[in-house]
């Protein structure tokens, strides 16, 4: 046996004595790691399954209950949404107190609707489902409170930057005009009017609402109205004054 040969043989036996040594030093830190992973993609797997089982339960639960709702099984459905709000998912426990909220104002039960969104606004960290749900107040507090009180909702939310300020200017144009605070009714029907971000049918009832006023003598923004008004039919538009008093369904855009 050469020389080269017999320090090779050295060297690997040395080796092999080292990575033995390494493993028996090193072998539990290892295997425990590569455990470790699998079970935590095991858990993640087994999670994913079960947010997505756990969702596809509370949706089929969701749409009975709105079903029972649309089929005039009110206190089923509320009794339904009720118990999806306690045990079920964030995401649909809220849509099932919206649902709720809205239930008692088809019921007639204004001012507990009322207290239902304005209660659910409170409990919400979502900026816009907050607001949502304070418009959803605004628009049933128009006939039911005075307009100080639908300023207290949705007075803040006025502003360009919010995505549901026409929602908030047509509540307190609709409040201020059941005041009688004529200004500040058309101060609010003409920013509806005037935005080009507001949605068509929401500005088509601006400028049905501007008629009206105008109708009355009130001096109205001729440019906003003739920008607004439909060209062919307006006077499928008319409606009575009295339903300015009305409010409407929110456009969320």
């Amino acid at each position: 046996m050469s020389e080269d040969s017999f320090l090779r043989e050295i060297e690997e036996e040395l080796r092999s004595d080292k990575l033995k040594a390494f493993w028996r030093r090193f072998a539990p830190f290892i295997i425990g790691g590569a455990v470790l992973i699998v079970l935590l993609v095991a858990a993640n797997e087994v999670w994913k399954w079960w947010r997505s089982s756990t969702a596809a339960e509370a949706s089929d639960r969701y749409y009975a209950a709105v079903q029972m709702l649309d089929g005039g099984d009110v206190d089923g459905a509320l009794s339904a949404f009720a118990d999806l709000e306690n045990n079920g998912p964030q995401g649909y426990a809220i849509l099932s107190r919206f649902q709720q909220a809205a239930a008692l104002k088809e019921q007639g039960q204004f001012e507990q609707a009322i207290a239902a969104y304005d209660a659910l606004a409170a409990s919400l960290d979502q900026p816009r489902l907050r607001e949502l749900a304070y418009v959803m107040s605004a628009y049933i507090a128009v006939d039911h409170f005075d307009a100080a009180a639908v300023e207290a909702r949705v007075g803040s939310m006025t502003g360009e930057e919010n995505a549901l300020r026409n929602n908030a200017r047509e509540a307190l144009g609709l409040a201020y005009y059941k005041a009688g605070n004529i200004e500040n009714a058309r101060a609010r029907f003409e920013e509806i009017a005037a935005d080009p971000m507001a949605a068509q049918d929401m500005q088509l009832r601006a400028y049905v609402y501007l008629e009206q006023l105008a109708s009355t003598g009130v001096a109205v923004s001729n440019d906003i109205v003739e920008e607004v008004a439909p060209q062919d039919d307006a006077e499928s538009f008319e409606i009575d004054l009295d339903a300015l008093g009305t409010p409407m369904s929110p456009v969320v855009e």
